[in-house]
């Protein structure tokens, strides 16, 4: 199949550090999407508790350029998925169970993801 345009905004630590400086931790993830977000884009913000400043002014800047968001939580942040244009719960309190969640989320998301943009055709059976 083609390759498809992602970007993590967790791994740069040199753009980290230096929005982390100049602008404070809580917009790391916020400063880069005013930047690379368009219309059209998805942004998939994952938190735990729901309650991570930093995550929650990504969402609020997604809104804004008009990007879709879909959410990655546990049962403590219902506020956080109230946000989310789609929020997957995992239905724990459990920090490792929660982010055992999101592993699997994510992993299904992306299966989910490549069946839609890239369906596969049944060859005929011949018999």
């Amino acid at each position: 199949r083609p390759s498809l345009a992602a970007v993590s905004l967790t791994t740069n630590s040199s753009v980290l550090t230096a929005i982390g400086n100049d602008f404070g931790f809580e917009r790391v993830f916020a400063r880069q999407l005013e930047g690379l977000g368009v219309v059209g884009d998805v942004l998939v913000a994952i938190s735990t508790s729901g309650g991570s400043p930093n995550v929650v002014a990504a969402i609020e800047v997604a809104h804004q350029q008009g990007l879709t968001v879909i959410g990655m939580t546990g049962l403590k942040g219902r506020d956080f998925a109230a946000l989310c244009d789609l929020a997957l719960i995992t239905p724990s309190d459990s920090t490792p169970r929660v982010q055992e969640g999101h592993l699997a989320m994510g992993h299904v998301l992306c299966e989910l993801v490549e069946r839609a943009l890239f369906p596969v055709r049944k060859k005929a059976v011949r018999r």
